[in-house]
Parts: structure tokens; sequence; C-alpha cells
């Protein structure tokens, strides 16, 4: 009978793994560690998307995120949300993002981000987004932003709805 639980635990177990959405895998950079590379999946017509990464700096000098590009986008950039007087404010930052020495940066939804504009087309669920991460020190690294449900707020989130964050993918710029 144990022998039989354990055989029927470990098949579910295994078919766990399987069903379990591909992560994006880490990207290595001189100091940087890019991991956790994703964006939402688009409506047919949306112009605009977020992409979301963490950063992690490993080495004992701050480098900077100073730009981004994509071949599905007309235009890209660093983008910051913040609290202005009450009011939640974007805007690019021309400065670039710094990531200190021995701290993880998090781009994420309602905080720092990447702003993909003008898309070529949408992004769907499943699908891998190629980006280039400009950085002052590390050079250009190339990243897939891993697409997951329109809704999603994390990687392999499943799906859930996000819940008092900003939803760039119907925004039309």
């Amino acid at each position: 009978m144990k022998t039989m639980l354990k055989d029927v635990m470990f098949a579910a177990f295994a078919l766990a793994l399987c069903a379990a959405p591909a992560a994006a895998e880490d990207v290595k950079a001189g100091d940087l560690v890019i991991s956790q590379a994703w964006s939402r999946a688009t409506p047919g017509g949306a112009k605009v998307a977020g992409g979301y990464l963490t950063i992690e700096n490993k080495g004992t000098a701050a480098d900077r995120l100073v730009s981004v590009s994509a071949d599905i986008a007309g235009k890209a950039e660093v983008h910051e949300m913040a609290m202005d007087n009450g009011v939640m404010k974007m805007r690019p930052l021309d400065k670039g993002l710094t990531i200190d020495p021995g701290k993880t940066v998090k781009l994420a939804p309602g905080g720092n981000h990447l702003m993909l504009q003008e898309l070529k087309g949408p992004f769907k669920q499943g699908d891998k987004v190629p980006v280039t991460l400009q950085f002052e020190k590390a050079g250009k690294v190339a990243v897939s932003l891993d697409i997951q449900g329109v809704g999603a707020r994390a990687p392999a989130d499943g799906g859930h709805m996000m819940k008092k964050m900003p939803d760039h993918s119907g925004m039309k710029m």
C-alpha cells in the first residue's frame, strides 16, 4: 500500500513539473545577472507593452541600464512610476537606472519597467520577445521576455488578474 501511494505521489509531482510553464533563463553579463524577464500578452491593436525583469549586481562597482531596444517596438525606454503630489506619474529615466554593487533591482508592474511603444504586432501568451538591454559597463545584453497572460502579475502567474497596478497593454501613444 505504501509503495502504491509513493508511486501515485511521484506521478503527481512529475505531472506538476511538466505542466509548469517554462521560466526565462538567467542571463549573465559581467557582474550582472538578469532573471525573470517577462511581459503580458497584449490585445490586438495594442501599441504599448511593459517589460519586467530582475537585475542583480554581484560586483563591487555600480552599473547602469542606459537604454533598451526591441525589433517588435518602434520605441523602447526605461521608465519609472512615482507619486508626485498624490498623482502617479510615469516618465522615461533619461539618465538610466543604476544597479548598485551587491544590490538587486526589480522592474515590475507599478514601478520601474521597460516601456515598449509603437508595437509592430501583438504579444501572445507563451511567446518569447527578444529585447536588448544596454548597460554602461556590461554592454549590450540580449534577453527574451516570456509572455504571460493578459492579467499576469508576475512570471508564471497563471493569468491571475492584476490589482491596483496599471496595465499598459491597451494604451495608445
